[in-house]
């Protein structure tokens, strides 16, 4: 389980800045929304709202987590020797243009607590840390390091002798791993169980969800949840095809769309259709039958979308692990929104899963369903740069307050300064 991520000097990100999923002493919704592990002493949010204006830094923070993942897989693979690392400080300050871009991760992984983190220029690794601590003992170094110099702990010989095989663009972490460190495993295993997406394209993990229909109890779990969601389908069927019937439907439909070509000419090995299936009326509205339709090309955006998504939210709820989801609410109606949300702040949610999500549905500012320390604002200051803070550090706010009608009246900051659109375009004109 994820306790915390830190980023510094990314994007819109001049500063740190920290996202806390560690539970305050408030015992509002404790059986829902708050996991108890380990220990009575931490417990955790299950669920994490990050709310704020457009271009206030909401993707940029989810960005982060994408790149602090996919830096620690791919970084000690081949393909990146000689590649500058793909980091993007922030550029609005010439304090900051040429310094280095700050990420850390606090994790839970069986009762055992990590704080690994590394900074990064495009060209170098300039400093890398690996932490573990076990109950109330202090943390124990595992291995430091600055720039070409790294120094394993005692505790960490899986590292020793990998110094020299470790290049100035490459993590430690990462290679310890290639040469199958069993700590630097278990670490990669969590940061591997982040799933990222954005919910303004669904076509990079509607394949995902196509396939768990071909599982007994996925499939089931997915129908039942698509059949609930009132948008009239009785049945999902999945088709697998050969490459060359599907090139042939490719160039012959052509309202499929470009993204979704894209993606199966990208996974031409493992090509799927889902077809929806509706009841079908006769002249005197009694059922006769069923008619089927094709997903991507006859069913609403919304549609596509809550199909895309169920497969991600079901498997992490039924496996663990964190899911950050960017514009959430992009083609759903609130109420399936909320629904979904309420999934992780439930009794479904046995593996204590945890959902981060980026939203502009003030709906799901309900006192009655989400607790102060999982809503979270971000806001650019005068200089443009991102803040992001905790309901729970404003001060004032009562618990069973009105979250969603103070939010919108600017109480809590994170919304827009919006101008006189009138007055511009009348302005303009002149």
């Amino acid at each position: 389980m994820l306790l915390q991520f830190t980023v510094g000097n990314f994007t819109s990100f001049k500063n740190k800045a920290t996202l806390s999923l560690e539970a305050t002493t408030d015992d509002w919704r404790e059986d829902d929304n708050v996991a108890h592990v380990v220990s009575s002493d931490l417990r955790l949010v299950k669920a994490a709202a990050i709310y704020g204006p457009n271009a206030g830094g909401k993707s940029n923070f989810i960005k982060a987590m994408e790149q602090f993942r996919r830096l620690i897989l791919d970084s000690s693979k081949d393909t990146q020797k000689g590649e500058p690392i793909p980091v993007t400080p922030f550029r609005l300050h010439s304090a900051t243009e040429e310094a280095p871009t700050f990420f850390e991760a606090l994790f839970l992984r069986d009762g055992i607590r990590y704080r690994y983190g590394f900074e990064a220029t495009k060209e170098a690794i300039v400093s890398e840390w690996l932490y573990r601590q076990t109950d109330s003992i202090r943390p124990t170094r595992l291995f430091t390091r600055e720039n070409n110099s790294i120094a394993p702990g005692d505790s960490f010989k899986e590292g020793k002798g990998l110094e020299e095989r470790t290049r100035s663009n490459a993590l430690f972490l990462s290679v310890v791993a290639q040469f199958n460190g069993s700590i630097a495993g278990e670490v990669m295993s969590c940061i591997n169980q982040f799933r990222i997406i954005t919910g303004l394209q669904d076509s990079g993990f509607l394949p995902f969800t196509a396939k768990l229909l071909s599982d007994k109890e996925y499939g089931a779990s997915i129908r039942e949840l698509v059949r609930q969601a009132d948008v009239g389908i009785e049945d999902l069927i999945r088709e697998d095809i050969d490459n060359d019937r599907f090139s042939e439907k490719l160039s012959r439909d052509r309202d499929i769309p470009q993204a979704v070509r894209d993606l199966i000419v990208q996974n031409a090995s493992d090509v799927s259709i889902v077809r929806t299936v509706h009841q079908r009326f006769d002249s005197d509205n009694r059922a006769a039958g069923t008619v089927e339709f094709d997903l991507a090309t006859e069913e609403s955006a919304g549609t596509q979308q809550f199909f895309a998504l169920a497969g991600p939210f079901l498997h992490s709820l039924r496996e663990g692990g964190v899911l950050v989801v960017d514009e959430l609410d992009a083609r759903l109606h609130p109420l399936l929104t909320r629904q979904l949300v309420g999934l992780f702040n439930s009794s479904a949610n046995r593996k204590n899963a945890q959902l981060i999500f980026a939203t502009h549905d003030q709906g799901l500012l309900d006192s009655k369903q989400i607790r102060r320390d999982q809503v979270w604002f971000v806001e650019k200051g005068a200089m443009g740069a991102s803040n992001l803070f905790c309901l729970d550090e404003i001060r004032g706010v009562r618990k069973d307050a009105n979250f969603e009608k103070e939010y919108l009246l600017g109480q809590f900051g994170g919304v827009p300064h919006i101008g006189d659109f009138q007055k511009a375009i009348v302005n303009a004109g002149e």
